[in-house]
Parts: C-alpha cells; sequence; structure tokens
C-alpha cells in the first residue's frame, strides 16, 4: 500500500521516487516529440508541483483551471506516471450497424423530400425522426448533429431573402450608402 501524502502535500515521498520522476521527465519529453499538448501539460503540472511551483502558479503558467492541476496531482498520486497517460475512451457501443449507417447516409443525402416530408431542408429533430422510424434507434435531438458531423456532415443554414426585395436597390446600397457609413464611423473613432 503505498504511504499517503503529509496534509497539505498532494503528492507522498514514497510517490516521488527517482525511478518514477525519471518515468515523469520520459512522459514529458515523449509528449512534446509527439505534440500532444494535454499529456505535456499534466506533466509539466506534476514535476512544476514536485519543485517547489504552487498549484495556482502552475495553472496561470499552464493556461488551465487549478482544479486541472489539483485533478492530474490526484492521478499521479494515485497511480503514477501511467495514471497522467492518455487513456482509450470507450464509449457506448454503436446502435446502428455499418449497413444501417450507409443506408442512413444515402436517405439524408437524397433529401427529406424523398424520405416523404415536406420541408426541403433537414433539421435535427427530422433525422432523430427519421431514424426512429426506419431503425427503431432513438437519439436525443443534441445528438443527432455530432452524428452527422461524425459522418462528414456539417451545418448548412438557408440565407433568408425578402421575396419582394430590389436585387439593384440593395447592390446600390451595398456598394454605396454602406460604405459612406463605415466611413463616418472610422473618421468618428479617429
Amino acid at each position: 500500500m503505498m504511504a499517503r501524502a503529509r496534509n497539505g502535500q498532494a503528492i507522498s515521498t514514497a510517490r516521488a521516487s527517482r525511478q518514477e520522476l525519471r518515468a515523469l521527465r520520459k512522459l514529458q519529453q515523449d509528449a512534446k516529440r509527439d505534440g500532444d499538448l494535454s499529456t505535456w501539460r499534466r506533466a509539466t503540472a506534476v514535476l512544476g508541483y514536485l519543485d517547489g511551483i504552487s498549484v495556482i502558479q502552475q495553472a496561470a503558467q499552464l493556461d488551465v483551471t487549478r482544479g486541472s492541476v489539483n485533478r492530474w496531482l490526484q492521478w499521479f498520486e494515485a497511480a503514477g506516471t501511467e495514471g497522467l497517460r492518455p487513456r482509450e475512451r470507450l464509449g457506448g457501443e454503436a446502435r446502428l450497424s455499418d449497413a444501417q449507417h450507409q443506408q442512413w447516409i444515402a436517405l439524408v443525402e437524397a433529401g427529406p423530400l424523398a424520405a416523404g416530408y415536406q420541408s426541403g431542408v433537414w433539421t435535427g429533430p427530422m433525422i432523430g425522426e427519421l431514424i426512429r422510424r426506419r431503425f427503431g434507434v432513438s437519439y436525443h435531438n443534441h445528438h443527432i448533429p455530432r452524428l452527422l458531423h461524425k459522418l462528414g456532415f456539417s451545418v448548412q443554414r438557408p440565407r433568408k431573402r425578402l421575396a419582394k426585395a430590389d436585387a439593384e436597390r440593395q447592390a446600390l446600397w451595398l456598394k454605396q450608402t454602406f460604405p459612406a457609413i463605415k466611413k463616418k464611423r472610422l473618421l468618428a473613432e479617429a
């Protein structure tokens, strides 16, 4: 069993052994070489703390919260250098099979009219309903944009134009009136 850290100390003396410090420095160097900023920050914060730099100073230097630095110190105290390494995030199991994903992509690409909707533009709730109706799988509306992004789709918003707007007058306004307004404002600010 690992010795506990003294009051006011986040890391016990047993955890800060020479072997552990070597492993920690190697982790920091490897993270820097690989461009892994998160792991480099964690290792740097722990090394700095062990060198006597306060949590508040570490947080300011690394542009993170004090809570983050304290959490990293806890991870190091609990599992040593291994506790600072990135972990694979497993997440939940996919609800749609690969074949269903391909069908779903084809449905989205075909458009909402082809899927039986009145609108020509997809919305998150419409896609959620489509998945629920076709595949019997429910997703929260907030998760739908993540699914779309993961599959390479992006959010598109149509431009709103007035039906009775005069295109020539708008172009004239953009070329003459708008620049004059901007010029007046810039002169007033100077």
